[in-house]
């Protein structure tokens, strides 16, 4: 019997209707555990979103209403709020958090409940969670580099992200829900967590940099 040789990275489920994939896959990866995964990181950045809603609200009610998160000058969620870049597209930004990490947590719990997404819906959320990766990736370089004040919040909304994206982007291209070459599918299986875990590195790198004054006492 002769070899089978550049297989897919995993089983060709392109759509609705797929089988499960091959348990060569990372855990995270599969079905069900990917559902658990997205069902996790939506719970965690809606309950983010939510709790800067409610402090919002009473910044809305009492301009001097001091948030649990103002710890200092540099870590402020209720300074933060007072900035521009807090209301992007005329409303709170963490309003979108509420919706999109809604629509991210019920498409979990569909899969969770056995349903099969067409291609076009996971095209859709892989677009919805590019956008939501990139504005994350803006509010974070605005955050350091323009407002110089950390939201703990806000930077659980990062941690969320981070891997619901890596995660959305590893499954579809391995699924080929996006079209790239096997080689390429085969590496993003292979080094998920890798991405991962170097995003979280220069995030937590760019943030001790910035905030160095915070964390190694002036000598001067």
């Amino acid at each position: 019997m002769t070899p089978q040789t550049n297989a897919a990275p995993a089983s060709a489920s392109t759509g609705s209707g797929s089988p499960e994939p091959d348990l060569s896959l990372p855990g995270a990866l599969r079905r069900i555990p990917f559902a658990w995964t997205l069902a996790a990181l939506s719970v965690v950045g809606w309950l983010a979103s939510g709790a800067l809603v409610l402090e919002k609200i009473e910044k809305l009610k009492n301009p001097e209403h001091v948030t649990v998160c103002d710890v200092n000058p540099w870590v402020s969620c209720g300074e933060v709020m007072d900035t521009w870049q807090s209301s992007v597209f005329g409303f709170p930004n963490m309003f979108i958090g509420i919706v999109a990490f809604a629509i991210t947590l019920t498409t979990a719990m569909g899969i969770l409940a056995g349903a099969r997404f067409g291609r076009w819906y996971w095209i859709g959320l892989q677009v919805g969670v590019t956008a939501g990766f990139a504005f994350v990736v803006w509010l974070w370089s605005q955050a350091l580099y323009a407002i110089g004040i950390l939201c703990p919040f806000c930077m659980v909304v990062w941690a969320a992200m981070i891997p619901m994206f890596v995660l959305t982007t590893v499954r579809n291209a391995v699924h080929g829900i996006i079209p790239v070459p096997p080689a390429l599918a085969r590496a993003l299986r292979d080094w998920t967590w890798v991405i991962v875990a170097v995003l979280y590195l220069g995030v937590i790198a760019s943030v001790f940099f910035r905030f160095i004054h915070m964390f190694v006492p002036s000598t001067m």
